[in-house]
């Protein structure tokens, strides 16, 4: 595994480091391999696992051709002192001692 440092950022390398480790599943592996797990205990897991991957499949595969309704989309809470996505960071959020701003005044004519 391999990861460039730019510019001599370090945390930055580390936290990229840190979750690509995590998509290979290497965290999940070393917390298995820190005690012994009997023979038995270990193709029950595997075939749980092995279950679990073929059930997401077949949903997915379900979802695709149409035959059950995809899941309905988690809304997005956009946190304070971070753009969202589609948005420039312009000092438009309410983090960073900005202030929220006042609506403009109707005038009545």
């Amino acid at each position: 595994m391999q990861v460039l440092v730019r510019d001599n950022n370090v945390d930055q390398a580390l936290r990229v480091l840190k979750k690509k480790m995590q998509r290979e599943g290497i965290f999940r592996e070393m917390k298995q391999r820190k005690a012994y797990e009997k023979p038995s205990v270990r193709k029950a897991r595997e075939k749980a696992e092995a279950v679990r991957r073929a059930r997401k499949q077949a949903r997915k595969t379900a979802i695709r051709e149409g035959l059950i309704a995809a899941p309905k989309p988690k809304p997005r809470v956009a946190r304070p002192g971070r753009p969202s996505f589609g948005q420039q960071s312009t000092g438009g959020g309410f983090g960073q001692g900005a202030q929220p701003q006042a609506a403009p005044a109707a005038t009545a004519s």
